[in-house]
């Protein structure tokens, strides 16, 4: 395809206002007729790096560290007939595929931030950032976790839960409600702002094929809103990343410049030159860093550190009625008794978890976030425990995949086939049957499921819209 078919002019002369010269520009449309190399980032919750490594040493891939990010690994595999999703490391939650730039969201606002306890993600599908979130603060303290389109929330539920994550509080807004919702709430905030999404052209050759000036204007129009909500909802003190992955300063430097015009004695830049060697190669004169793709090979990104120097005039008091929540704190004796049942399969919990209760219902909350009960309305908070029932609690599988420990009693190792039996849905017939009647299964030492002994056969409780086709593991 011709460079003029595939960049539009409008936006070319953006791009050779952003970089130093011709052969700079050269070498960006160069590189964006490339194919992106894939990466993906180690899920510390459930696994260290040094012992993926170990487990992933025979399988034929190539792992490159990336320099900003301590879990990330550019991957090159021998055999890329089988996609990289369904390998069985994948499938159980040990690694995330994750493009290499969008890592650096998440490395910047934790370097400033390491001990942040109530943090936003603000447009969080799929998921990638807040599950990246969530391993930094080893779930503890909260996130909550907005995503405005409906039907990206089931997948971002779907990718927090295969990774374990069990402090999250999900949403479903425009984020422009929250600094008037939560008002200087979160100690610290990412929003990876919608954009026109110039910087993943390697990705996908159509990304530029609907660009237009005017089409940019407006989503800047949009980002400004989202940056000033946001903004209104950090802690003086806190940390907030704006991000983005396109390349075009008018959605970029442009949209903090006027934060800064808005607020010109509380916003303060935090300058991203310390940030992983090498960083200075996408310093801009700010101390932002806007990655172009022919930098680090990888997808174009921005990314901007503010720091929240004083308290703004509060918004307007939202006028909306949140609802009564449905849920009731559990009692103490209640929730005494859960934690020894939940004991006995294997499944434990500390007190960065509370028990609640909705009719037959037990789950748990993020202890953090319970400050933000009754001032929005959550799709989803931390997880669904069990259901209970006249013989004893249902555990659910998302509580079984956070909680189980290795090692349990009921660990009920699978083989391979059996393994892939599992994801298929299907009931595993095992040579020699457990000793008990229910078992957590594992595969490769990682919980797959709690499942019962029913026969001579496990009977499969792998949730149905997990389930797996096609060829699976290697």
């Amino acid at each position: 395809m011709p460079v003029s078919d595939r960049f539009p002019e409008d936006f070319l002369a953006l791009m050779r206002a952003s970089l130093a010269d011709d052969a700079e520009l050269q070498r960006f449309l160069a590189i964006s007729q490339q194919p992106l190399r894939r990466s993906l980032r180690v899920n510390t919750l459930k696994i260290s790096v040094e012992d993926f490594l170990a487990r992933t040493a025979n399988y034929g891939w190539r792992l490159s560290p990336i320099p900003w990010c301590a879990e990330g690994f550019w991957i090159e595999r021998d055999d890329e007939s089988l996609p990289l999703g369904s390998v069985a490391e994948h499938l159980s939650g040990l690694f995330y595929i994750q493009e290499a730039s969008s890592m650096l969201p998440v490395t910047a606002l934790f370097d400033a931030a390491p001990d942040a306890r109530q943090v936003m993600d603000v447009a969080a599908a799929p998921g990638s950032k807040t599950t990246q979130m969530a391993a930094l603060m080893r779930n503890e303290g909260a996130i909550l976790a907005n995503e405005y389109s409906a039907s990206r929330v089931k997948v971002l539920h779907a990718n927090i839960s295969r990774c374990g994550v069990s402090n999250v509080a999900l949403t479903h807004f425009d984020g422009r409600v929250f600094g008037a919702a939560l008002p200087e709430r979160f100690d610290a905030i990412l929003l990876d702002a919608p954009c026109s999404g110039e910087g993943v052209v390697r990705k996908d050759a159509d990304a530029l094929r609907n660009w237009t000036l005017a089409s940019t204007e407006a989503i800047a129009e949009t980002q400004r809103d989202l940056l000033d909500s946001a903004f209104h909802a950090l802690q003086p003190g806190g940390t907030l990343i704006y991000s983005t992955c396109t390349l075009n300063q008018i959605e970029n430097q442009q949209v903090i410049h006027w934060l800064q015009q808005r607020y010109p004695d509380a916003v303060e830049i935090v300058p991203l030159n310390g940030l992983f060697a090498g960083a200075d190669q996408a310093l801009t004169a700010e101390g932002f860093l806007h990655v172009f793709p022919q930098i680090f090979d990888s997808e174009g990104f921005f990314v901007a550190r503010l720091r929240k120097t004083a308290s703004i005039p509060a918004l307007p008091t939202p006028t909306y009625k949140v609802g009564k929540l449905p849920f009731s704190p559990a009692s103490r004796k209640l929730s005494a008794e859960v934690q020894q049942a939940a004991a006995k399969v294997g499944l434990q919990w500390d007190e960065n978890h509370t028990l609640w209760q909705r009719d037959k219902e037990l789950w748990l909350f993020p202890a953090a976030l319970e400050s933000w009960l009754g001032k929005v309305r959550f799709s989803r908070i931390g997880l669904k425990l069990a259901e209970t029932f006249p013989k004893g609690y249902r555990w659910q599988h998302e509580a079984v995949v956070a909680l189980s420990q290795p090692g349990s009693a009921l660990d009920f190792e699978l083989s391979d086939a059996e393994a892939e039996t599992w994801y298929r849905g299907q009931d595993i017939h095992p040579e020699t049957l457990p000793n008990r009647d229910e078992v957590i299964v594992t595969y490769q030492q990682q919980p797959l499921g709690l499942a019962k002994k029913v026969g001579n056969r496990i009977k499969n409780s792998y949730p149905r819209e997990l389930v797996r086709d096609g060829r699976l593991f290697r």
